[in-house]
């Protein structure tokens, strides 16, 4: 059998991949003499290229899928070490660590192995033709990358930054938390529609009132994680910077794609009508 379409051989790759990525941030991050953000966001881009050179080996880039899933718990943790773990960083760790398994064991569930490529790159690479290697680099790998460095920044600033905890630690926390339960329930039925569709669209449980549940939890799950480490760092309100460019990422990228893709099913104007895109109020 070919290694390409042998699942658990896909999953060893990928794991492999991303460990000598997380190897190689790790190191790159030691050796800088910057700021702690300055050195993350080049270690950031380190273990980026590495999974980029391994998605041009493979042929795909859906091994760089993870890296949205994987980044943020792996560099909050390495920051935690060390540090006294006071109650709004406690609250952080949960919140980004629980959204982090949610998202990855989502992604192990739908990955079909090195076979299988994201539907949208595969767009892209028609679409795109010679100018594909760098939409691959640009705007698969980096974009990506540097809006979640940009979402995880605020904590780990919380980590880097002697502070207390407010009301505000509790109430954005309570906010992620509920934004990453939202994407669990609506991953989990989704993944029941799929084994069991009779229909072009799903019309049941949390999909009833939006037609991309799973993109607004993940909005309000960095808003949560931004806003929890702005209410103890007043100063620093220009670290929502992250928060924002992920809701423009989806805003006008992530649902306008998946928009256009779901307009190719017959239905889908009535459909439009009575689901709004994104907030889940009854129209």
């Amino acid at each position: 059998m070919n290694w390409k379409y042998s699942r658990s051989a896909s999953f060893l790759i990928v794991t492999l991949v991303y460990l000598l990525a997380i190897a190689s941030g790790v190191g790159v991050y030691w050796v800088l003499p910057f700021d702690f953000w300055l050195n993350l966001l080049i270690a950031d881009i380190a273990a980026t290229i590495v999974t980029f050179i391994f998605s041009v080996i493979f042929a795909n880039a859906s091994v760089y899928d993870p890296y949205w899933s994987v980044q943020p718990p792996v560099i909050l943790i390495a920051f935690a070490i060390g540090k006294p773990l006071t109650v709004a960083r406690v609250f952080m760790l949960i919140a980004v660590c629980f959204w982090g398994v949610r998202l990855t064991a989502n992604w192990a569930y739908t990955f079909h192995g090195l076979n299988h490529q994201d539907w949208r790159y595969t767009m892209l690479k028609e679409k795109t033709g010679a100018f594909y290697p760098l939409i691959n680099f640009l705007g698969i790998h980096l974009v990506p990358t540097l809006v979640v460095y940009g979402c995880v920044l605020p904590a780990v600033f919380l980590f880097e930054t002697q502070t207390g905890w407010n009301a505000g630690s509790v109430l954005f926390f309570l906010v992620s938390i509920g934004a990453t339960t939202l994407q669990a329930v609506a991953d989990i039925q989704m993944q029941r529609f799929r084994k069991h569709a009779s229909a072009p669209f799903i019309r049941d449980g949390v999909w009833k009132y939006s037609r991309h549940p799973n993109y607004l939890g993940e909005i309000l799950m960095w808003w949560g994680v931004a806003l929890a480490a702005i209410s103890v760092l007043p100063t620093h309100w220009y670290l929502c910077a992250g928060a924002l460019a992920n809701t423009l990422l989806f805003a006008f990228v992530s649902i306008p794609m998946a928009e256009r893709r779901q307009s190719q099913k017959e239905g889908f104007e009535e459909y439009k009508r009575q689901t709004r895109i994104l907030l889940p109020i009854v129209k």
